[in-house]
């Protein structure tokens, strides 16, 4: 009994302690952005999808930010780094709940991630308000103003349909059918190729002479849509639907027996990642616009794939290469951030970063925009052997600040 007694004993003044050790990191404010942590620890709370219709892009994300790790001992700028992953899912509802752990239970120094719009919406005001470095590593929405906490080592979500453009309206002999997804980033993406293809004089097939907008996330069946394609004066299709919806647009592309009859441009998400494997010889002769390919030649480019190759055993694509910039930049702004790195001193290191050596080709951040002035590309979905790839046919333009 007396043993007993002293076994709850012990167990209770444990407990005790634990509560108080919770309490007083409580205490410790996210509000304040020069806060640091005791144990030297850079804590980076990593968002991106393990679930839902991006869920494969999720998944390059994270391989392309743990190979950086990987091969720099897990650490950055010498820290050591302790990373939480949260679930974006399809956006908002699982990004919500996310972002709010990680500031105020996880008190992360930086935020990493995203892939949607959507995503961005939610987490830019948080970042901002408590002011901590967010690097983003997918699409950045037209939404979005004050970009002081705010970084995206990726793309605006108009350039790639920007970069293609004038492409389509000097070499299509005729109208242009537009398509994508109805939402924050889908639109952004049409839109981006829309308005200038427009107002430079070319015409869409469109019956209205808008968009045609197709529900996010949750169109599975695109043959009505496919249809009126069909239907239309069109002379070729540009589109954009990224993850799964891109598997399935794609197929029931060629299914419909559009792939023979209408060319398909698209922005480069729509054919770029394991989704390209899973469309098959669907996608063969798709053109698309995009700002990498892995047969780019480049030093940089040379060593990541062949590392990346040796440990996934495929090519690298876009997302493995955001990720890894978005690394490879804390990496130089934690070692430029003094022998204390905060949130605030982080930030401000990578507003003094210059030129980015990346896989794409040496890319730096716009000054006002804070996203990447960098070469964007048409490639094309051809296949040998060894399965099918996004080959570099010819560099379209310079897109950024």
């Amino acid at each position: 009994m007396k043993h007993r007694m002293q076994h709850r004993w012990r167990l209770l003044v444990a407990a005790a302690a634990a509560v108080a050790l919770a309490v007083a990191g409580c205490a410790d404010s996210s509000l304040d952005p020069d806060r640091e942590h005791s144990d030297g620890v850079i804590r980076i709370g990593l968002v991106w999808p393990t679930s839902g219709v991006y869920k494969t892009i999720g998944d390059d994300l994270a391989r392309g930010w743990q190979l950086y790790l990987d091969s720099h001992g897990g650490k950055l700028g010498g820290h050591r780094v302790q990373t939480v992953v949260v679930d974006e899912g399809n956006g908002r509802e699982l990004v919500r709940p996310g972002i709010k752990k990680l500031i105020e239970q996880d008190k992360v120094d930086v935020v990493v991630g995203t892939i949607t719009s959507d995503a961005v919406e939610v987490i830019h005001p948080e970042t901002t308000r408590k002011k901590i470095p967010y690097v983003a590593t997918g699409g950045r929405p037209t939404t979005i103003s004050d970009v002081t906490w705010t970084w995206h080592t990726s793309w605006q979500n108009k350039d790639a349909g920007n970069a293609i453009a004038d492409l389509l309206r000097t070499t299509v002999n005729g109208p242009v059918y537009a398509i994508g997804p109805d939402y924050i980033g889908g639109k952004d993406q049409v839109n981006g190729f829309v308005e200038p293809f427009v107002k430079a004089g070319g015409k869409l097939a469109n019956p209205d002479g808008a968009p045609l907008w197709t529900p996010y996330p949750n169109t599975t069946n695109f043959l009505p849509y496919l249809n009126a394609i069909a239907a239309s004066p069109a002379k070729a299709v540009f589109a954009f639907y990224g993850g799964g919806l891109g598997v399935e647009f794609v197929k029931q592309y060629a299914q419909a027996g559009l792939k023979d009859k209408l060319p398909l441009y698209a922005a480069g998400f729509t054919t770029e990642g394991a989704v390209l494997q899973a469309q098959g010889a669907a996608a063969d002769g798709i053109y698309t616009s995009l700002n990498y390919a892995p047969d780019l030649d480049n030093a940089p480019n040379r060593a990541f794939a062949t590392a990346f190759q040796r440990k996934h055993q495929t090519v690298p694509d876009l997302y493995n290469v955001t990720a890894w910039d978005a690394a490879l930049l804390l990496d130089r702004a934690i070692a430029d951030a003094g022998d204390t790195p905060t949130s605030a001193s982080i930030n401000a290191a990578i507003g003094r970063l210059g030129a980015i050596d990346s896989p794409r080709g040496p890319w730096r951040f716009g000054a006002k925009e804070h996203s990447p002035i960098q070469t964007w590309y048409l490639r094309q979905v051809r296949a040998d052997g060894r399965g099918r790839a996004n080959v570099v046919v010819q560099t379209l333009t310079t897109l950024g600040q």
